[in-house]
């Protein structure tokens, strides 16, 4: 009779590391140059406007700030 640890010892046997990066690999999709394209100027217009925002808020701020100091 076959105790319960026997099963537990019989290992099976483990794909290599290399098949299942291939694997996972062949599952990418990599988006086209039109859909690059259109997401990169989306971050540039995206950055350019925050940056353009956040200057202006600095300036009003700094300004508001002598001001007061000059009360």
């Amino acid at each position: 009779m076959a105790e319960k640890g026997d099963n537990a010892k019989q290992k099976t046997k483990k794909p290599s590391f290399f098949k299942g990066l291939k694997t996972e690999y062949k599952k990418i999709t990599w988006p086209d140059k039109t859909s690059t394209a259109k997401q990169t100027t989306a971050v540039v217009v995206v950055a350019t406007v925050l940056s353009l925002l956040i200057a202006l808020l600095d300036f009003l701020i700094q300004y508001g700030v002598d001001w007061l100091t000059t009360i």
